[in-house]
């Protein structure tokens, strides 16, 4: 009786050592990130939303979210690229970009359905001095066209939606190809 109390006790002392490990790196993370936080305020501002979560994961040639870690690189808080939106002790804190005005070739990490399954989205844009560009994804609902039972049966096109300062300015959809069950991003006309 002893020996399975003792081992209940170190079995759940070890799962509160793991979880505060966890929540130790959010905030470790964080607080460099804050600390970080230095730039000019002509900078353009990139968030991305309407997914359950999203990360940013290059800006040309640097890393900003690790793929496998999911945290923050070294390389991207040396450049200043990350900024924080909120609290620091927040859990519900955005990350998004502060950049220098230039084109640049973003990569995003979608995550519309589970922490699981991502959707990858590239994208080259010229991005100006003072304005706030947000990526917004969403399914588009209103283009459900009849036909066959397979056409009508396949899931709403995946879109996201680049908005400067709240003003769409370019849109990319990925219908869905009932052959294949693949499709690419194609930009569309707004």
């Amino acid at each position: 009786m002893i020996r399975i109390f003792g081992r209940n006790v170190v079995l759940a002392a070890s799962l509160g050592i793991l979880a505060g490990c966890q929540s130790t790196n959010h905030v470790v993370d964080t607080l460099r990130i804050k600390q970080a936080e230095t730039g000019l305020s002509s900078n353009a501002t990139i968030y991305c939303t309407g997914a359950k979560q999203c990360e940013f994961e290059r800006i040309n040639t640097t890393i900003i979210v690790d793929p496998q870690n999911h945290r923050v690189t070294e390389q991207a808080l040396h450049q200043g690229l990350v900024r924080l939106q909120g609290s620091v002790f927040s859990p519900a804190n955005s990350m998004y970009l502060s950049v220098p005005a230039q084109q640049y070739e973003l990569v995003i990490r979608f995550y519309p359905i589970s922490p699981d399954r991502a959707e990858t989205f590239h994208v080259i844009h010229r991005f100006k001095a003072n304005q706030r560009y947000t990526f917004k994804m969403y399914r588009d609902r209103s283009k459900h066209t009849g036909g066959s039972l397979l056409n009508v049966s396949a899931p709403e096109p995946l879109c996201v939606e680049l908005e400067q300062e709240s003003h769409p300015i370019r849109r990319f959809c990925r219908p869905f190809d009932a052959v294949t069950g693949l499709g690419e991003f194609i930009e569309q006309r707004i």
